[in-house]
C-alpha cells in the first residue's frame, strides 16, 4: 500500500475525494454558465465581417406548415377531379419534405411524385417543358433520380427555385401538372 494512503483512514480518503470531486464539478459549471450568459462579441473589424459575409450564403426554404400546404392543395385539386394521385415535395437540394399519397394512388406514382419534383427544382422549370428539351439532349434522361415526364412544377422565390413539386398517377401528364401546379399556387397566396 502507499505510504500516503497509510497515513489516512479509508473515511478521510472518501471524504477528500469527495470534496475534490465537487469543486471540480463547481468549477466546470461556473465556466459553462459564465460562457453562456456572455453576449457575443461583435467583429472586431468591418474587414472581418466582410469576409466573413463573403464566406456565407443565405438561401430560402419552404416551411413544413407550408410544404404541406402546398402538398394538399395539390391534392385536393386531383380529388375535386376524381383522380387517385401521390404529391411529393422536395426542398430547394432535392430532399422530400412532404409525401402525401392519395387513396387509391397507384404503386409507382410515389416515386414518380418525388423525381418529378426533383427534377422541376433542379433546372426551376416545369417537366413538361425539360421533357421537350429531351429531343435536343436524349442525355439528361440518364441523370440520377431524374423523371422527363410532365408533373412537376418549381416553386420560386425571386425567381430562384426553393422547391419542387410533383405529381403522378392522373392518367396524363397535364393533369399532374394542373394539379401540382395548383400547389405551387397555394405557396404564393
Amino acid at each position: 500500500m502507499n505510504p500516503v494512503h497509510k497515513k489516512f483512514s479509508r473515511r478521510a480518503r472518501v471524504a477528500t475525494g469527495g470534496a475534490v470531486l465537487a469543486v471540480v464539478a463547481l468549477a466546470g459549471f461556473g465556466a459553462v454558465s459564465a460562457n453562456a450568459s456572455a453576449p457575443a462579441a461583435p467583429p472586431t473589424t468591418a474587414t472581418s465581417a466582410n469576409a466573413a459575409a463573403r464566406a456565407t450564403t443565405t438561401s430560402t426554404h419552404l416551411t413544413i406548415d407550408a410544404a404541406t400546404k402546398a402538398a394538399q392543395a395539390a391534392l385536393d385539386a386531383a380529388e375535386k377531379e376524381n383522380q387517385r394521385v401521390t404529391v411529393a415535395v422536395v426542398d430547394r437540394n432535392g430532399n422530400t419534405v412532404v409525401t402525401l399519397r392519395g387513396d387509391g394512388a397507384g404503386p409507382q406514382s410515389y416515386e414518380s411524385a418525388e423525381r418529378k419534383a426533383f427534377t422541376a427544382v433542379s433546372w426551376n422549370a416545369p417537366t413538361s417543358q425539360l421533357a421537350e428539351r429531351l429531343e435536343q439532349a436524349p442525355n439528361l434522361k440518364d441523370i440520377p433520380g431524374t423523371l422527363f415526364l410532365a408533373g412537376g412544377v418549381p416553386v420560386t422565390a425571386g425567381n430562384a427555385p426553393i422547391a419542387g413539386i410533383g405529381v403522378a398517377g392522373a392518367p396524363s401528364g397535364t393533369l399532374d401538372e394542373k394539379f401540382a401546379q395548383a400547389g405551387a399556387n397555394s405557396v404564393a397566396r
